[in-house]
């Protein structure tokens, strides 16, 4: 899930700061996250999810796919 995060944030252009700042936290602290070190927390992990347009399943690697059913 973490190298997810940390894929997800490359591929739509942000900096580890631009998404600490969206979640309320230092980028000290989201940096952790993505290394594994720190658990995210469920709401947070839903303010990625509708940031980067994905869902939940997909950045817990319950799937491979991208899509939100709908």
């Amino acid at each position: 899930m973490y190298r997810r995060l940390r894929d997800l944030r490359e591929d739509n252009d942000y900096k580890q700061s631009d998404i600490a700042k969206i979640l309320n936290m230092t980028q000290q602290q989201y940096s952790k996250i993505e290394k594994g070190i720190t658990e995210i927390t469920a709401d947070r992990l839903i303010v990625l999810a509708k940031l980067y347009n994905v869902s939940l399943d997909y950045i817990v690697e319950l799937t491979d796919n991208r899509e939100i059913d709908k």
